[in-house]
């Protein structure tokens, strides 16, 4: 049996700026990527106690192997 470990919705921030940094990709490539604004990117990794959650889960899925899972979160490999 797999071992989840349970993420809380605050940790997503940091996951989705380690994860972009680790990818290689910029604020601004992330952004075109994502098709979102790259003010929006830098408060998803930034600020943690803002709700852009599903920005936040777009980040990692598009810069990782990894798949997030909620609403308790959890990391998975695609």
């Amino acid at each position: 049996m797999l071992k989840r470990h349970l993420i809380a919705e605050r940790e997503l921030a940091a996951f989705a700026k380690q994860f972009r940094i680790k990818s290689g990709m910029k604020k601004a490539q992330v952004a075109r990527k994502l098709r979102a604004a790259r003010p929006s990117v830098q408060q998803a990794e930034e600020n943690p106690e803002q709700s852009l959650t599903k920005l936040r889960i777009r980040i990692i899925e598009a810069c990782s192997t990894y798949r997030v899972r909620g609403p308790a979160f959890w990391l998975e490999r695609k």
